[in-house]
C-alpha cells in the first residue's frame, strides 16, 4: 500500500513535468516567453499594491515578502525545480513527511500558476501590459475555478507553514541540514523550505495574515471575473487601483 509520502512524490514529479512543458513552449516561442516574464512582473507589482500594510508590518512583513519573492513574480525557479526533481525519490528521508507534503502543495501551485500564466499570455497582444489588458486576459481565459484553486493552494501552503512552526525541533533540524543540503546539491530547495519556515515563525501565529490574504484574493478574483471591460463603472473600485 502506498503511503502519503509516496503519493506526494508522485504528485511533485507530475507537476514538475507540467512546469517543464510550459517552459519548453516559451523557449520555442520567444514572443510568448517575453510576455510571460512581463506578466509575472506585473502580477508581482499587483501583489505589492494589494498588501502594502502586510509588507510594511514588522510582524507580517517576512511572510508577505516570502509570498512575493518565492511564490509570485518573475524569479527563475529552474534551479530549485531541478533540485526538487533530483531529490524527489529521497524526500521522505531528507525531509519530514509534513515538509514533503508542503513541497507537494508548492509544486501543484507552481504548475497551476505556470499553466495559467501561459494561457493568459496567449490572450495578451504584447509584453506591454496595462490594467485593462490584464483584466481582459483573465476574462478571455475564463477559468475562475482554477483561479480559486490557485488561491486555495496559496492559503494551504501558508496554513501548513504556520502549523510547522509549532514544532520547535523542526527549526533546529532544518538549520542542521544546511550543510548536507549544500553537499548533495539541493541547497536552493532547502533554502526555500527554511526561508518559509522562518518567515512564519516570525509571525507567532498566522491566522490574521491568512485571513487577510484569503479575503483580498477572493475579492480580487470576484472583481476580475465580474468586470466589464467595456464599462469601467462595472469594475470593482479596488481592481484598477491595485493593477495600476
Amino acid at each position: 500500500m502506498r503511503g502519503p509520502v509516496s503519493a506526494d512524490r508522485d504528485a511533485i514529479l507530475a507537476n514538475l513535468a507540467l512546469v517543464k512543458a510550459e517552459r519548453s513552449r516559451r523557449s520555442d516561442d520567444t514572443v510568448l516567453g517575453r510576455k510571460v516574464v512581463a506578466l509575472k512582473a506585473f502580477q508581482q507589482r499587483r501583489f505589492s499594491r494589494s498588501y502594502p500594510d502586510l509588507l510594511a508590518s514588522e510582524r507580517y512583513g517576512p511572510a508577505a515578502r516570502y509570498f512575493l519573492e518565492e511564490l509570485y513574480g518573475p524569479k527563475d525557479f529552474t534551479r530549485r525545480d531541478a533540485q526538487f526533481e533530483k531529490m524527489v525519490s529521497g524526500l521522505g528521508t531528507f525531509f519530514p513527511p509534513e515538509v514533503v507534503h508542503t513541497v507537494a502543495r508548492v509544486a501543484e501551485l507552481h504548475a497551476l500558476s505556470e499553466v495559467l500564466d501561459t494561457a493568459m499570455c496567449e490572450q495578451l497582444r504584447s509584453a506591454e501590459i496595462a490594467a485593462a489588458d490584464y483584466v481582459r486576459a483573465w476574462q478571455a481565459v475564463a477559468r475562475p475555478a482554477d483561479r480559486r484553486r490557485q488561491v486555495t493552494l496559496s492559503i494551504g501552503v501558508a496554513q501548513t507553514l504556520d502549523a510547522l512552526t509549532r514544532k520547535p525541533m523542526l527549526r533546529r533540524a532544518l538549520h542542521l541540514m544546511r550543510t548536507p543540503a549544500r553537499a548533495v546539491g539541493v541547497y536552493e530547495l532547502h533554502r526555500f523550505v527554511e526561508a518559509g519556515f522562518d518567515a512564519f515563525v516570525e509571525m507567532r501565529g498566522a491566522s490574521e495574515f491568512i485571513a487577510t490574504v484569503q479575503s483580498r484574493e477572493d475579492a480580487f478574483a470576484a472583481a476580475i471575473f465580474a468586470a466589464d471591460a467595456a464599462d469601467s463603472r462595472a469594475w470593482s473600485a479596488g481592481v484598477l487601483a491595485a493593477l495600476s
